[in-house]
């Protein structure tokens, strides 16, 4: 499981010849520590000082907190619908019945790889504007992790849209490959415009 495993395994497992893990648990691990920047963030932003922002601090911490846990929800789901996808062409072949059936298995899989970049692009999203309405109240100390996180957030969501271009191609279903390509249609357009605009504020504030 990604979310107890060390980071070395991971990445020796990331860098292996196998197709699982695979970009969409590494978008996933981008979310996550998109997420974890914003809580980190928030939390430095806390004691008297910040007293006057204390509800909106302590509502993104718990907020972040959360996307924190979906994002590694969803980098093992998207590891376990990847290998379902492989095994689904795995399957016998050769005969009419056998042709069918391995044919509907592998478009059933391939609606199903298709959720999880797409709620990772939602859990995206989420880490912008988290970041973005911590910004202003932000301690100044810790700033460039708002930038940090919102670029993590930026390659999840970028990243989760090519992994759902992959899987809908070959779906041969049109009402469904379209269904599919309108959960996030424009979402990830807006979370790197999100991203790039915070990024951008961030850099200003820190230079002056």
């Amino acid at each position: 499981m990604i979310s107890s495993e060390t980071i070395n395994n991971y990445l020796t497992r990331l860098a292996s010849r196998e197709p699982t893990p695979g970009g969409g648990a590494a978008a996933a691990l981008h979310a996550a520590q998109g997420a974890a920047l914003v809580a980190m963030v928030a939390r430095y932003t806390t004691g008297a000082k910040y007293e006057q922002h204390a509800a909106l601090v302590s509502r993104i911490i718990a907020a972040a907190d959360e996307l924190v846990d979906e994002a590694l929800r969803l980098a093992e789901a998207d590891e376990l619908a990847f290998q379902g996808v492989i095994d689904s062409y795995k399957l016998p072949s050769g005969t009419e019945a056998s042709n069918e059936a391995r044919s509907a298995a592998i478009q059933a899989a391939l609606i199903h790889a298709a959720q999880t970049p797409a709620q990772l692009v939602k859990v995206s999203r989420a880490v912008v504007e988290l970041a973005t309405e911590l910004f202003d109240v932000a301690n100044a100390n810790v700033i460039s992790d708002v930038a940090a996180a919102a670029d993590a957030a930026r390659a999840a969501a970028s990243t989760a849209r090519v992994n759902i271009d992959i899987n809908i191609v070959a779906i041969k279903d049109g009402v469904t490959r379209s269904q599919l390509a309108q959960q996030t249609d424009g979402i990830e357009e807006k979370v790197v415009l999100a991203a790039d605009a915070l990024v951008k504020r961030v850099r200003e504030r820190i230079l002056g």
